[in-house]
């Protein structure tokens, strides 16, 4: 649906549950597909209309954003990729990609799911930064590959859930080089060093973070509070 106070030229809300759920953590296996669909159709509505991107983002928590309690994604049309994207794809090239290499780092890895990998960030900005990515080079995600993504980042969030209770945080996914989906917990505050010099103070080392997330035991489905 539309959003009620869209911040650009076309901005989509994806309701991700009639029920009322909170979280993403909260979904039931059968409720993962539909939002995957929905996300798949409004894209391929985007590019009939000339939109040459969609930023495709997850805000949970008013400390992240969120201005609803029931949980949702949000779709951003946009006429080109943005800035983020447009900065990282050097970094992102097949021959010489930082994500590649990440995605080799045993020790990092979290879980598993289809050709994806849930991984800790290896320079995250926030303790329990996480990536999910496909472990092969891959631009853009298509439909099974998106099922699978979802798919993990409930489990991330579901892990996170479990060791630092219902956390806030936004993820968000990039596409373009090699596809991967972001998840950033609000467990600190950016203040004037992170904002002013781009230098993020991260008290958990990336292989801790990994460790705990591993070990984390995820409830089905975490309590509502």
């Amino acid at each position: 649906m539309p959003n009620l106070y869209p911040a650009f030229e076309h901005q989509e809300v994806v309701v991700h549950t009639p029920r009322h759920a909170r979280s993403l953590a909260e979904l039931d296996e059968s409720e993962l597909s539909p939002v995957v669909t929905a996300w798949l159709a409004r894209r391929e509505a985007a590019s009939e209309e000339g939109f040459g991107y969609v930023q495709l983002l997850l805000n949970e928590g008013r400390e992240a954003g969120a201005s609803l309690p029931h949980s949702h994604s949000q779709l951003v049309w946009l006429r080109e990729p943005p800035p983020a994207v447009v900065e990282e794809l050097p970094r992102l090239e097949r021959d010489r990609c930082a994500l590649c290499e990440l995605l080799r780092e045993g020790a990092l890895e979290v879980a598993l799911g289809g050709d994806l990998s849930l991984h800790a960030a290896a320079a995250g900005r926030v303790p329990y930064e996480l990536l999910i990515a496909p472990r092969e080079h891959v631009a853009h995600p298509g439909e099974e590959g998106l099922k699978d993504a979802l798919a993990l980042l409930r489990e991330g969030i579901r892990r996170l859930r479990a060791l630092e209770g219902p956390v806030a945080l936004n993820a968000w996914l990039h596409e373009g080089a090699h596809w991967h989906f972001e998840v950033v917990p609000r467990l600190t505050v950016f203040a004037g060093l992170e904002l002013g010099a781009g230098l993020y103070v991260n008290w958990l080392a990336p292989e801790k973070a990994a460790e705990r997330l591993r070990e984390a035991t995820a409830p089905s489905r975490p309590s509502i509070r």
